[in-house]
């Protein structure tokens, strides 16, 4: 490690969300303020409870790549792939004149590839081993991903994807700050992508009834904070960001969004699929991101929080930004946006702090969508209506998953603050 701390800044943002494909998508898309949750149609839904997804509709493979490459690719890789293209054309970044191996690509993927898995394993019942696909396991593991960028651009550095559930494109986006702050790369193409609506996968969610059943109304369906919120809304998408070292980002004139400042992670050790009650240690885990970041709980101005929309954990989220932030807790707005993007799985928390990063950039926090009246426990300062105007200089993105993985980032205003 040097002897001085290296800053980190995020030069380039390429989301797919069902909400918009690309910034300017996106950020029509959470302007228009509506939810573009609907039926699914990617599959049959009905044998289960829930039948709503948040689909990425519009995602055509063939913008971001030739037909032949896109056919060898499951959705899944398609998303990562096309994710990339958009984020390094949005950074303005010369690939051809980087460090190769000082250019790290970090990943994080709850499910991988499993939804071709599903229409592998359904083609082998229902004809023989001939319909296995020789490529399944190089196509559906997690790391498919990292790696088919990682050769289509000839990326030779740190290249890892973690698979911690709802945590993991949070995870990879921290992991690569590190890598970068440490002065491993100069340069990591990091994010986080999902593509779980498949029926095996959506229907183990529905049969743990951890997904709303608000059929009728599926725009409705996810709604964080809500006293009447009953499950989360599955997603898919994908969100990579392009993060640089500060000086070499600034000496190529780069645009820069924000700057990672802070970064922090640990577990619960309670549960498989429950938060811990008293919230103590997601607490702990934003306690940590803000003292990485060399700043005070008085320094945050925004919470991008996970907000998934279940019972459980809204109301454990909630006790812990307030355990964390203590008295500023009532002075700092929050906002959950899955009722934008759904629940992506891996890619959220990626999305997520995309979309951080263009409130700082914005000085505008989207509003909480469906949040009508706040539930027991959920007694913060949640944003809704119109959004909120004003200043920002100091976001916590949260993101909990499964097994009671905690990851927390804590992006800046580029250089507003000491």
């Amino acid at each position: 490690m040097g002897a001085q701390r290296r800053s980190v800044v995020v030069t380039g943002i390429g989301p797919i969300t069902a909400a918009g494909i690309g910034v300017d998508g996106l950020l029509a898309g959470l302007r228009a303020g509506r939810s573009p949750v609907g039926d699914v149609t990617l599959f049959d839904s009905a044998p289960f409870r829930s039948h709503m997804a948040a689909e990425v509709g519009a995602f055509d493979p063939t913008a971001f790549m030739d037909a032949k490459q896109a056919r060898r690719l499951d959705r899944f890789v398609q998303l990562a792939m096309a994710s990339t293209k958009l984020a390094i054309d949005d950074s303005g970044i010369d690939v051809a004149s980087l460090d190769k191996s000082r250019t790290a690509v970090q990943m994080g993927s709850a499910m991988g590839g499993i939804a071709y898995a599903e229409v592998q394993l359904r083609q082998f019942i229902e004809g023989s081993a001939r319909h296995i696909d020789p490529r399944l396991a190089t196509t559906t593991f997690a790391g498919a991903a990292s790696c088919h960028v990682a050769i289509e651009y000839g990326f030779t550095g740190p290249n890892t994807t973690n698979a911690m559930s709802c945590a993991a494109g949070t995870i990879a986006l921290g992991e690569a700050a590190r890598l970068i702050r440490d002065g491993t790369v100069d340069v990591a193409i990091a994010g986080g992508v999902d593509a779980p609506l498949a029926p095996v996968c959506y229907g183990a969610f529905a049969s743990m009834r951890a997904m709303s059943t608000r059929n009728d109304a599926p725009s409705e369906a996810c709604r964080p904070f809500d006293k009447d919120r009953d499950g989360f809304v599955m997603g898919e998408g994908a969100c990579v960001l392009v993060m640089e070292e500060a000086a070499s980002a600034r000496a190529r004139g780069a645009r820069i969004y924000a700057e990672v400042r802070g970064y922090g992670i640990n577990n619960d050790a309670y549960h498989m699929a429950a938060p811990r009650p008293d919230g103590s240690r997601a607490a702990e885990c934003m306690r940590l991101a803000i003292d990485s970041a060399g700043l005070t709980t008085t320094d945050i101005d925004h919470v991008n929080a996970h907000a998934s929309s279940t019972p459980l954990n809204d109301g454990t989220e909630s006790i812990a930004i307030r355990s964390a932030l203590g008295a500023h807790a009532d002075r700092v707005p929050v906002a959950g946006t899955k009722p934008y993007h759904g629940h992506a799985l891996g890619a959220s928390g990626a999305i997520e702090a995309g979309i951080s990063c263009l409130s700082l950039r914005e000085s505008w926090i989207p509003p909480t969508l469906n949040l009508v009246e706040p539930g027991e426990g959920c007694d913060l300062d949640y944003v809704t209506g119109a959004g909120r105007d004003g200043p920002i200089r100091a976001v916590i993105s949260n993101s909990f998953g499964f097994g009671g993985i905690n990851a927390v980032l804590l992006i800046t205003a580029a250089s507003q603050l000491a």
